[in-house]
């Protein structure tokens, strides 16, 4: 167990590195979609749409949320395929000593902090443009659960595919259509029976609605079996390689 975490440990240094060195250019542009949106949304359309529960800004600054930890974890996951296909440096970890797990858990660990950082970043500009953010007990452990299911799309997609081109068919068929339909922007209730039952299978719809509302076995439960799920097939698509 020890050595596990010293070589997940080793995977997430060096990417850390690397984030370090580039910190400055990551928070800029993390904090462009966020405020776009909130501009756009929280303060042109929102501001002719009235909600029971209250400003249509507080309930667009969550969904916001959702939708950035997703986006920010798949992309930081699909460097994996740059490492692969053109700096080889995927090479030096499949002739270390190290586990698939702790290559996976390292990388996906990369991914949760670099979607941390700029959920603080959105919930920071969020307090600016005035709205009102209620935390709940789940809060955080959602965000993660989120980062380690959509680091785990990226890392699975970024060893399967050969091009840059393919990757961005996954996010147009797969993220783009989430981005959007998945409680992000408006209620999922607002859809046809058909459709939103389709969209209540989906992990950010239930990451969506954790943030608004708090504790829910049941969406918690999704987002548990499909974190776990998409690390057993992180370590498969791994051991493939190995193999």
């Amino acid at each position: 167990m020890p050595r596990f975490f010293f070589d997940a440990g080793t995977v997430f240094w060096r990417d850390w590195v690397v984030l370090r060195r580039r910190l400055k250019k990551f928070i800029l542009s993390r904090l462009v979609t966020p405020v776009l949106y909130l501009v756009a949304f929280g303060w042109g359309l929102g501001r002719s749409i009235t909600l029971d529960s209250g400003s249509y800004l507080d309930f667009l600054v969550p969904g916001i949320v959702a939708l950035n930890s997703m986006n920010v974890s798949y992309m930081s996951a699909t460097t994996v395929h740059a490492e692969k296909v053109y700096h080889k440096s995927l090479e030096e970890y499949l002739s270390a000593p190290i586990s698939p797990l702790a290559y996976v858990a390292g990388k996906l660990s990369s991914a949760v902090l670099r979607a941390l950082i700029s959920t603080a970043l959105i919930l920071c500009v969020a307090l600016i443009f005035g709205a009102k953010l209620n935390f709940s007990a789940v809060f955080l452990p959602v965000i993660i659960l989120n980062a380690v299911i959509f680091a785990g799309v990226g890392f699975c997609a970024a060893l399967r595919v050969q091009t840059y081109e393919e990757l961005a068919q996954v996010n147009t068929y797969l993220l783009m259509p989430m981005s959007f339909l998945c409680g992000t922007f408006f209620s999922t209730a607002q859809l046809p029976e058909l459709v939103r039952l389709a969209i209540e299978i989906l992990p950010l719809t239930h990451t969506s609605a954790l943030l608004r509302t708090g504790f829910d076995a049941v969406s918690l439960a999704v987002l548990i079996f499909y974190a776990s799920a998409l690390i057993f097939l992180s370590c498969r698509e791994f051991e493939k390689l190995v193999d």
